[in-house]
């Protein structure tokens, strides 16, 4: 067991915001079910019997997980369902089986001694990988363990799913099936140590907009069952067993976030433009074609980022062109006459796909992923251009390439795409044979060709996230370096002026799908750099649109000149800070 600290008050945990929102309330403590298995032998004659016990423990779980994955397709959609395909997949790992029963007949130990033997050695070897999407596996293992093991036990299975009343969960980790299984009636928040914003349940946390804060590394250490605590998941803090001066504080600041909400909300028919009538699109990113409704709710202009990987994540095998077709076509129905841009396969980095055996690299984010994949692989890329342009007579598609570093990559693209569209035409397919064709700009050599690129697409959208990481020479998931991640840099906020500046030079939109395109007050000086589009995460959208619409378009570009004179990120930000504190009405905290 791990040793409590001592009890203060007023303990401030910072973390990583997964979901925002303000919750006061009680802890439930989810154990952490740290396993202490007896080393009991097993005579020669019961190993039969051990072998057949084990048989039962993977079918009952079996059992249980698609039980849920049925749930949560009920409630969620199939995006969200297939997450449990890896739980399924691990479940049926033959290696795995096979190297627990040959541990049983070897050892002559009971089969859950040695399943959590060969389990232990699973989790060792997945946190020593360097590939994100690989570690982050090591829920699902852990998921898919436990419950094993509470079958082998004879157990009843628990969790957050059974708590009577309205709790915020603490937990050292929660797993996919564990958020799935978050009764919002029950649940106020989550907090755990560990966990990134990248994660499934950081995801499906989203979705659910429960509240939550990950990454926080120690709250289990210091938290009881039944403390009182504060999540803040705007900020991405906790406050453990605050006092009365405090609670009053957050009540405060929780009634301010609530009302403003309400006000937020008013704004979703209204349109994303200045108060003195200049309009951009304000589009949403989205991952499953089941987040449409999020997005319409939200009042979105459209997509201006719709990630295709997940299709190929999760699975035994490829997605076939029916399924690409299927699913772009139910989106451009959706949101006709609005447009959908859809992002071809951006595999690599910290997406991962098993089935094609891509090789181990030392620093994948900048290796063969993305348009390189696809240039590599065109028999994949094939398949799925040949989809989004069949399902182009559906609505206003549009298709962009991801991390093109330079202009041969483009042609190459566009070559391809070309061979498809003269294929379709063969088999008499209809299909947009104007479709607006674009290029992510996320790589530095795109940005300062951005001259050349411009001439052969239709649009630009800005990836901040990856532009920022390669221009400050920064990996954004190292915590040691995290405080250089500095979006207002002021070489990132001339890199991005010259980019738009070429697209407007060469007569095509720039939009942006990275985090800055979400953040009220960068929102305001990317709308003085003359940014066209904005795409965010269709939370964020309402909180934007109240920045465009308490602004004058001559206002953003005067401040963004006296921006762009200054010389450190931390005098930009605390400039933006002061100027638009009262100008736009939006939450502080």
């Amino acid at each position: 067991m791990k040793k409590k600290e001592s009890v203060r008050k007023n303990v401030k945990l910072k973390g990583i915001p997964a979901a925002s929102g303000i919750v006061i309330g009680k802890v439930f403590l989810l154990d952490s079910e740290e396993v202490n298995i007896p080393k009991k032998r097993v005579s020669e004659k019961d190993l039969s019997s051990e072998v057949a016990r084990f048989e039962r423990a993977l079918l009952h779980t079996r059992e249980e997980i698609l039980n849920i994955q049925k749930n949560i397709r009920n409630e969620l959609g199939n995006g969200h369902a297939e997450i449990f395909n890896a739980h399924l997949l691990f479940l049926e790992d033959r290696s795995l089986i096979e190297e627990v029963i040959s541990g049983l007949k070897k050892e002559k130990l009971t089969v859950e001694y040695i399943f959590y033997g060969v389990l232990k050695k699973y989790i060792r070897a997945f946190s020593k990988m360097q590939d994100t999407y690989l570690k982050e596996r090591i829920s699902d293992i852990n998921d898919v363990g436990k419950r094993i093991l509470r079958h082998l036990f004879g157990r009843k299975p628990r969790g957050i799913h059974t708590i009577p009343e309205k709790r915020i969960i603490v937990a050292y980790d929660l797993s996919p099936s564990d958020t799935a299984s978050l009764n919002k009636n029950n649940v106020l928040a989550f907090v755990t140590d560990i966990g990134s914003v990248t994660s499934h349940t950081a995801i499906m946390a989203k979705s659910l907009e429960i509240p939550a804060v990950v990454g926080l590394e120690v709250v289990t250490r210091i938290i009881k069952d039944d403390d009182m605590i504060i999540v803040d998941g705007i900020k991405g803090e906790i406050i453990v067993r605050p006092d009365q001066k405090t609670l009053r504080k957050y009540e405060t600041y929780r009634s301010k976030f609530e009302e403003a909400g309400k006000n937020l909300g008013k704004l979703k028919d209204l349109p994303a433009q200045t108060k003195d009538g200049h309009k951009i699109i304000l589009s949403a990113n989205i991952e499953f074609p089941d987040e449409i409704q999020s997005v319409l709710s939200h009042g979105a202009d459209g997509i201006g980022l719709y990630r295709t990987e997940y299709f190929y994540m999760n699975r035994e095998g490829l997605p076939s062109e029916e399924e690409h077709y299927s699913a772009y076509k139910n989106v451009a129905l959706q949101m006709v006459p609005n447009s959908v841009i859809i992002r071809t396969l951006d595999l690599g980095g910290d997406k991962y796909l098993s089935q094609l055996q891509i090789p181990h690299e030392m620093n994948p984010f900048m290796g063969w992923r993305a348009i390189r994949f696809c240039l590599a692989r065109p028999d994949i890329f094939k398949v799925q251009l040949r989809a989004i342009l069949r399902a182009s007579v559906h609505g206003n598609l549009k298709v962009m390439y991801p991390m093109i570093s330079g202009i041969k990559e483009l042609r190459q693209a566009n070559d391809i795409l070309e061979e498809v569209k003269q294929d379709l035409k063969k088999e008499d397919i209809p299909f947009n044979e104007d479709i607006e064709v674009g290029a992510m700009i996320e790589v530095p050599s795109a940005a300062l060709t951005a001259e050349t690129l411009a001439k052969e697409v239709d649009f630009f959208s800005i990836g901040t996230n990856d532009l920022i990481q390669y221009t400050l020479a920064i990996d954004r998931v190292n915590e040691k370096i995290a405080y250089l991640y500095e979006p207002t840099h002021p070489g990132i906020l001339k890199l991005i002026k010259s980019v738009i500046d070429a697209g407007h030079k060469n007569n095509i939109w720039v939009g942006m799908c990275g985090e800055m395109a979400g953040e009220p007050l960068l929102a305001v000086i990317l709308l003085g750099l003359g940014l066209d589009e904005f795409s965010t995460s269709p939370i964020n959208i309402p909180e934007v649109k109240n920045a465009m619409r308490s602004v004058t378009f001559q206002q953003s570009k005067k401040i963004t000149d006296k921006v762009l004179q200054m010389e450190t990120g931390e005098d930009i930000a605390g400039f933006l800070d002061k100027e638009f504190k009262d100008v736009i009405k939006k939450f502080q905290g």
